[in-house]
């Protein structure tokens, strides 16, 4: 979660399923309007103007953004991951817009918050503080977070859910998915009803707060031997499935630090990767959120706190050791050992075309890049992200290879893409091979 900043403001959350689809409704309609004019107008002067191009347009995306960011809950969380995951692939004007989704979200009223509070503490719930901050301290999709004292002098931090998200998980996604159909960011033919059962899937977990105070608890327990790492306590008595209790821990945005002397920002992002790399393979569970509101940082303690771990996911022995066989392939410059590990994990299966396969290969060869290159590698002072993207996206425009790989590794796959982009960002220089030869 981020920050408050004074563009954020009180604004109901619409709860009501039917209230959440006309919404839907009204913002595809309007978009529809904005269509068939800017279209006349490039008819009128002799343009033949593409459908692709008159939906994608910046006031489209602003209203897009706008909604998403009104309604909150999965319709602002798909949007985050859109924006993320498709983010370099859009005009940076429409990337600006949507980055929005980033930011900060609205906070409920105070009538509005009053009311899932008593319904998660009971109506004298207040008689548990001396103080109880109305004004969130942070506000996201999913939920707000407030700061606290209780009568028996704990400082905390109170994650509140907006009501309503958990009902509408399952419609807000169609309705997105619906979205970006029209637009044309998706293809039309492509069959994504396993990826929108995984995103609905992961949503109502991440929206079961009871769930995710467990996996705060078990990251602060594996972690309990890495000093440079905060995970806030967990307060089992004041969390319920929609209020998550924890400690509250001061701390500035990770990104802060890109003004930060170049060791401190190449210690930090060391710290992130190792740690990446150590869920992945050595506690086989990993927090899959790339957010980096999920990052904060200590500057006295210089310590790296973890929040929210509604995305943990835990991977299967079978996997992580298959993604170990291809690292190890990778690293050896083993070709066949890559192709028999790409082919074990699913990125593509045994009737792909040869030339898709080899496509594959050479993609994963020029990501492995950063890791096969000696000492520190230069994140600031690269093309390896720029190319994977070319080739992803040329990859995306033949119409005879779409595969969706086992949903596990595009969880993965987003937390890696997370992790470099906060890496490019911080400008660091981390020798990843190092780090990487640990687990080999």
């Amino acid at each position: 979660m981020s920050d408050s900043k004074s563009e954020s403001r009180a604004l109901a959350v619409p709860s009501g399923r039917l209230s959440r689809l006309a919404r839907f409704g009204a913002l595809t309609s309007n978009i529809a309007g904005n269509v068939a004019l800017h279209g006349a107008r490039q008819v009128a002067q002799g343009k033949r103007p593409q459908a692709r191009d008159l939906l994608l347009t910046p006031a489209n995306a602003r209203k897009v953004a706008d909604q998403l960011a009104h309604m909150r809950g999965a319709a602002m969380k798909v949007g985050q991951l859109i924006s993320m995951d498709a983010g370099d692939m859009l005009p940076p004007e429409l990337s600006d817009i949507m980055a929005r989704l980033r930011a900060d979200a609205h906070y409920m009223p105070g009538g509005q918050l009053k009311k899932v509070l008593i319904d998660n503490w009971g109506a004298d719930w207040q008689k548990r503080f001396d103080k109880f901050q109305v004004r969130p301290i942070a506000a996201a999709s999913i939920g707000q977070v407030h700061r606290a004292h209780t009568k028996d002098g704990r400082d905390l931090a109170i994650k509140v859910q907006y009501p309503g998200v958990r009902r509408s998980i399952d419609s807000d996604v169609n309705n997105v998915a619906g979205l970006m159909r029209i637009s044309g960011v998706m293809p039309k033919e492509l069959d994504i009803a396993p990826m929108l059962a995984e995103a609905k899937r992961q949503l109502h977990e991440e929206a079961d707060y009871e769930r995710e105070g467990r996996y705060l608890r078990r990251f602060s327990e594996l972690l309990a031997d890495a000093p440079d790492f905060v995970v806030p306590q967990l307060h089992q008595d004041l969390t319920t499935e929609n209020v998550l209790a924890m400690d509250y821990v001061a701390g500035v945005g990770i990104e802060t630090l890109i003004d930060a002397p170049q060791e401190e920002r190449d210690r930090v992002m060391t710290l992130l990767i190792s740690l990446l790399f150590r869920e992945l393979f050595e506690f086989r569970l990993m927090q899959t959120d790339p957010n980096f509101a999920n990052y904060r940082y200590d500057p006295e303690t210089r310590k790296v706190i973890l929040l929210d771990f509604g995305a943990s996911r835990e991977f299967p022995a079978a996997m992580t050791e298959q993604f170990r066989r291809l690292m190890r392939a990778g690293l050896d410059g083993d070709r066949a050992g890559v192709r028999q590990a790409i082919l074990d994990i699913g990125f593509f299966a045994e009737d792909t075309a040869a030339h898709h396969k080899d496509t594959m290969l050479n993609m994963f060869e020029m990501s492995l890049e950063p890791i096969k290159r000696p000492g520190a590698f230069d994140f600031a002072d690269n093309d390896v992200a720029m190319r994977m993207r070319d080739a992803g996206m040329e990859l995306g425009k033949d119409r005879d290879f779409w595969h969706i790989p086992p949903m596990d590794t595009l969880f993965m796959q987003r937390k890696f893409g997370g992790i470099y982009l906060l890496a490019s960002r911080m400008k660091a220089r981390v020798d990843l091979r190092g780090i990487l030869e640990r687990y080999m």
